[in-house]
């Protein structure tokens, strides 16, 4: 049986569809209880409800069914008990907690359900997770990193040989949503660098990444599709002015996690994204997406050195879906609304794994 699209009049989209149940795996805020000793954004990987919603809606405009399966410890269960008997096709969105190998969980338990699923494998999503990781292979295949290094105590700050001068950027090691950056990951000196790299591996259970703090302007590149994949439009990141740190991480990602008493900050956007550098950003953020094989989306960062070079700061193959994050705005751009830009993507995903008319058929699967 199959199902017409919702909007047969767009061009982008494939007319028609096997009518599919997806099964979704997300974690909101609340999926946890808060653990003592965690800090304070211990839940900003996690999605809010919008998001959620706004998954499910991209998915109905393609004719398809989502079941919210919950975590990936939700969906342990139910690959225990066979529940997943009726789903098609697998995507999560949950990036967990704990170990760099989190964002996998549930991937590794659809793979052994044998149900295909949307985006990058767990593999890719392990070695992206772990900073020091990828930059280490991006630098030898010839991408511009941050000079860096590794601390796994407060002390040894103290005699550590440095990546480079002063001022320097602090931040965990496998973190995502800029989870653990702060005001005062930017530092300036020994003693400081020494406080920050505590905290990191108190709060945070994991070794320090110490890096060179890169004064310019904040990219982001959002990469989607297959065969080939292709670069969105290039977007600018505001930055902190009493810090130099991107806003978004100096603020919290999410408007629910924010402290709404707290005063806005002060920011500015510095780049001038001239069509010369938006092409070279993209190439390189294509360089970087090609390079750990990633799937159907992805988001690279990058930053200005002293001399305007683009210098990778990270790629995030689980970006957010969330309404007002970079596809939201994009969206925008386009004059649309994000479900239907994101059912796009989806498709596309789909197709790639031939869950489409002429791929898969339920009634004779």
């Amino acid at each position: 049986m199959l199902a017409a699209s919702a909007d047969p009049g767009e061009p982008n989209r494939k007319q028609i569809y096997v009518p599919l149940t997806v099964a979704l795996v997300f974690e909101s805020f609340d999926s946890y209880p808060r653990k003592a000793g965690e800090p304070d954004d211990y839940a900003a990987e996690y999605e809010p409800a919008s998001t959620v919603r706004a998954i499910e809606a991209a998915f109905r405009k393609l004719g398809h069914d989502v079941v919210r399966i919950g975590t990936p410890h939700d969906l342990l269960g139910g690959v225990a008990r066979e529940e997943l008997a009726s789903v098609d096709v697998g995507f999560s969105i949950a990036e967990a907690y704990g170990s760099r190998n989190r964002e996998g969980w549930a991937l590794d338990l659809f793979e052994m359900a044998g149900i295909p699923v949307l985006g990058s494998d767990a593999l890719t999503l392990s070695l992206c997770l772990d900073k020091a990781w990828t930059n280490r292979s991006l630098s030898a295949a010839g991408i511009r990193v941050a000079a860096q290094c590794l601390l796994d105590r407060g002390q040894a700050a103290e005699d550590a040989e440095l990546p480079a001068p002063f001022p320097l950027f602090v931040k965990p090691r496998w973190e995502g949503t800029s989870k653990g950056i702060v005001a005062t990951s930017r530092v300036e000196n020994r003693e400081e660098l020494a406080r920050e790299v505590e905290r990191v591996v108190r709060d945070y259970k994991q070794p320090a990444l110490v890096e060179a703090f890169l004064a310019g302007a904040e990219y982001t590149v959002t990469l989607v599709g297959h065969a080939p994949p292709r670069a969105l439009p290039v977007l600018q990141r505001a930055l902190d002015e009493e810090t130099g740190i991107g806003l978004h991480a100096v603020e919290g990602v999410h408007e629910e996690l924010k402290d709404a008493t707290a005063p806005p900050r002060a920011h500015s956007l510095p780049g001038k994204l001239a069509p010369d550098l938006e092409a070279e950003l993209q190439r390189l953020a294509l360089a970087v997406f090609n390079h750990f094989e990633c799937k159907d989306f992805a988001r690279v960062d990058f930053r200005l050195d002293n001399g305007d070079r683009p210098v990778f700061l990270e790629i995030n193959p689980l970006p957010t879906f969330a309404v007002d994050g970079s596809f939201g705005v994009l969206a925008e751009l386009e004059g649309r609304d994000v479900e239907d830009l994101l059912a796009d993507i989806f498709g596309e995903a789909l197709e790639r794994i031939s869950l489409t008319a002429g791929g898969l058929d339920k009634e004779s699967s």
